[in-house]
């Protein structure tokens, strides 16, 4: 990729489908329906990028949101597919994904790092070449019974989707500092106690 534009494409992880829409596998593809509703942005179906696109200007930077339609553990072959197309850089691209080993209520913005067993971030390193690329991180609780997929499969219980739309806002703003300001505010933002910070003052992880 000699030729890099400064777009910023977004990559929401999950399972296409019905059976999938409500999954704690799915919460990075609801991250991202939220961002786009909030722009009044709409997706499309585009069958030769293997996924659904929606894009749009947000402070005067072109913006692609993608939902990979290959399912979780073939991400990557969308995700390489649009970042050639739209000729965007790794660092511009953040992955949006759920996470077990976090706590419920949880976000982790990071500029780069390994898959953490997550089959789709997976995909993702092996198509891109490396695992320099920011991800969020959704804790979706651990695993209490079951097999690893039964969980990830499963439902949010009540008490936990009555929280969800206040983590979808929390992860949905961060995405949107990232692609104003950058990784390290988004860090800040989504890290966690900058609530109670001024704006001023550098919070690290």
């Amino acid at each position: 990729m000699k030729e890099v534009s400064s777009s910023y494409l977004l990559i929401g992880l999950g399972n296409p489908g019905r059976a999938y829409e409500n999954t704690r596998h799915n919460i990075g593809f609801h991250v991202l329906e939220l961002v786009a509703k909030k722009n009044n942005w709409s997706f499309k179906d585009v069958s030769s990028l293997q996924g659904k696109i929606a894009q749009g200007v947000i402070e005067g930077k072109k913006v692609i949101l993608l939902l990979p339609m290959t399912y979780m553990n073939s991400s990557g072959e969308s995700a390489r597919l649009v970042m050639d197309y739209f000729k965007i850089h790794p660092n511009n691209i953040l992955v949006v994904a759920d996470d077990i080993s976090i706590p419920f209520n949880t976000l982790r913005v990071k500029p780069s790092g390994s898959s953490g067993g997550h089959n789709g971030l997976k995909s993702i390193e092996a198509h891109f070449g490396t695992q320099i690329y920011p991800r969020m991180k959704i804790g979706v609780g651990g695993k209490t019974h079951g097999t690893l997929a039964d969980h990830v499969l499963s439902r949010f219980t009540e008490e936990e989707t009555n929280s969800l739309p206040q983590i979808l806002e929390r992860a949905a703003n961060a995405t949107e500092v990232w692609i104003k300001d950058g990784i390290v505010k988004a860090m800040q933002i989504a890290n966690g106690r900058q609530e109670e910070k001024k704006p001023e003052q550098n919070v690290g992880e």
